[in-house]
Formats: C-alpha cells, sequence, structure tokens
C-alpha cells in the first residue's frame, strides 16, 4: 500500500500541470501521483498526464473522465486511490520539497500505529501574482503543536483562520467511510470537502510547515472576484448544501461543542461570502437570492438561523438600504487587504 494519494484535478492545464506534477514527484514510491484529466479538449493536458504516467508506472496513475467538474475530479481520485492518506492538489498550485519530506516523514511514523491518524493540518503560502510578500496561513495559536489532539483540546479558530483544502490531508478511509460525494459542475466544492468530513475526524496532529503552495491572481480563477459573482449560483448551492448538512446532523454533533462552533464559524462565513457575492452583483434578483438564501437556513434550522443572523457579520449583512450594502461591499474589500484572499 501507498503511505500518501495525491489527486491533481486537470482541466485543459497543460500551462502550469508540469510544475505542479514534479514537485510531487520528490515523494517517490512512498506517493501514488492520480493525474485526474477531467475531460480536458483544449489542449494537451490528457497527453502530458498520459507522458508522465508512462515515465513513471510505479508512481503516476493517468484517469480520463467525462467533463464533471472539479467535485467530479476529487470523487475520482478518492475512488482511485489506493494511499492510506488522500491529499487533493490543484494543477495550479505546488508543494515546497523539504515541508514535503517533513509530511511524508509524519505520516510514515503515524502508519505503523495502532489507533490511524485522521487528519494532519500543515501550512499554506497565498502565492499571489505580483506580491511582493506571500502570506502564511498558519494555525500556531489555534492547533496543540507537535502531539495528538482532538476537538477538545483546539483553541478558538479566529476569523479568517480556516482548516482548507490546501493545509489537509485525510486518512483515505474515513473519507470512503463518511461518504462523501461533491456536487458535478460546480465551483467551490472545496467548502464541502473541509466540512462534511470533520464529524468522522477523531485523531488529529498539526505540522508547522508551509507545505502547500496555492497560486491566485490569474483572471480565470474560479476564487477572481469577478468570476465568483458570474458564478454566484454555484457558491450559493454550495451554500445551502452546507446548511442542509448542519441541519441533519447538527443534533449529533452539537455535543462535540468545539467542533460544533468551528462548523457553525464556517457556514458564517460562506453564508457572508455568498450573500457579499449577491450583494456585489448589484442585481435585484441576486438581492432576492440574498433574501431567499436566509429564508433558507431559517426553515432548515431556526436556532442555527438566529445565531448566524445575529452575529456581528450577520448583523452588516443585514444593514437596510443601499447604504447597508455600501457597507457590507466596503467591509469584504477590507477583509480582502487582511486576509489576501483572492
Amino acid at each position: 500500500m501507498k503511505l500518501l494519494s495525491i489527486a491533481i484535478p486537470c482541466y485543459n492545464s497543460e500551462g502550469y500541470m508540469a510544475k505542479c506534477i514534479e514537485s510531487l514527484l520528490v515523494g517517490g514510491e512512498e506517493v501514488e501521483i492520480l493525474i485526474v484529466d477531467d475531460g480536458s479538449t483544449k489542449d494537451r493536458t490528457a497527453e502530458i498526464a498520459d507522458r508522465y504516467a508512462a515515465k513513471y508506472p510505479s508512481i503516476i496513475k493517468a484517469i480520463h473522465k467525462e467533463n464533471g467538474g472539479h467535485g467530479s475530479a476529487v470523487n475520482t481520485g478518492i475512488d482511485n486511490a489506493t494511499g492510506l492518506y488522500f491529499k487533493v492538489v490543484d494543477s495550479d498550485d505546488w508543494v515546497k520539497k523539504d515541508a514535503y519530506q517533513k509530511i511524508l516523514a509524519k505520516l510514515r511514523e503515524f502508519s505503523g500505529e495502532t489507533e490511524p491518524l485522521d487528519m494532519l493540518v500543515s501550512n499554506f503560502v497565498y502565492d499571489k501574482v505580483g506580491a511582493k510578500r506571500k502570506k502564511v496561513m498558519q494555525y500556531r495559536k489555534i492547533l496543540p503543536l507537535e502531539q495528538v489532539f482532538s476537538w477538545d483540546d483546539c483553541h478558538h479558530f479566529t476569523k479568517g483562520h480556516y482548516i482548507l483544502m490546501h493545509s489537509v490531508i485525510f486518512r483515505t478511509q474515513l473519507l470512503k467511510d463518511c461518504g462523501i460525494r461533491l456536487p458535478e459542475h460546480t465551483f467551490y466544492v472545496d467548502n464541502l470537502y473541509v466540512f462534511e468530513p470533520l464529524p468522522y475526524v477523531n485523531r488529529m496532529y498539526y505540522l508547522d510547515v508551509n507545505f502547500y503552495r496555492y497560486y491566485i491572481g490569474r483572471e480565470d480563477q474560479s476564487v477572481n472576484e469577478a468570476v465568483m459573482i458570474s458564478r454566484v449560483d454555484q457558491q450559493v448551492r454550495v451554500n445551502k448544501i452546507m446548511i442542509d448538512y448542519m441541519a441533519e446532523h447538527g443534533a449529533e454533533i452539537e455535543d462535540n461543542k468545539r467542533l460544533y462552533q468551528y462548523m457553525r464559524n464556517y457556514l458564517e462565513i460562506i453564508m457572508a461570502v455568498s450573500s457579499i457575492m449577491l450583494i456585489r452583483s448589484g442585481t435585484d434578483e441576486n438581492l432576492a437570492k440574498k433574501v431567499e438564501l436566509w429564508e433558507y437556513l431559517k426553515k432548515k434550522d431556526r436556532k442555527l438561523y438566529a445565531k448566524l443572523k445575529n452575529a456581528i457579520l450577520g448583523v452588516f449583512l443585514h444593514l437596510p438600504g443601499k447604504p447597508g450594502r455600501k457597507f457590507c461591499v466596503w467591509f469584504y474589500h477590507v477583509c480582502q487587504k487582511i486576509f489576501k484572499f483572492n
């Protein structure tokens, strides 16, 4: 069995996928690299995937499928993974060699234990185009260092500090056991990937290394603000799935106070992002969708709705009239500058 399976969702990625793959090959034979070609038709993505698979047959597997979107490619990666642990690395991102070796050494150490590790967290770097200083997302003040811990051992997650796809490695069987299936033809499903498996996570470890380099700044990226506004319906769809999950599992999660607090706060952030994008679009139709989204939450879980609406972000998002909407957009841009996202 391989130690770590790494899925690389690729869609028309010929311009940057080689850098990603080369950075992962450093892991050698302990690693399984699954290049998932998600129906690429406009470039040489499929050809590049096959060439790497032929050159490194014991490490790389090229998987070709009909186009289904990022979530579908991640699902395919999970389905084909044979490694003990599982990681997603997007085709325009890459990893740092020294941190990578430390990650593998730590996973190797846990692989010999009777009780498995469920989730390993590491730092990632916002590698933004044109930025002189790269923002590092680290968890030193939130997660215990150099020890196995549970949710009860975590400190309070501050706004802007969340466990994202770039920072997490899951135990493969945990992902299969929790039954996660990301929706097809939908962007922003990474929010579900780092949300739905969490109630199944008991044993965690934080390795304080800057492992993942998250490339942002391309105009066509899904996190580009203009692109997010154009795809706001997909953002809302993911948001509603998260609401559904909390409504269905909230009662059983509530006993684990720190986990429930974390998931509630993460949903609050996603509600804020969805609301701001709907406001930012400036159309009456999308303003109505913002109201409908909050009504959807209210219908699904009145207690959670009251909690989020009366939180600081919820109050900002419900300021009345055009001045209130302008303030929301201003606040969003302030957060952009502070937290350096998109």
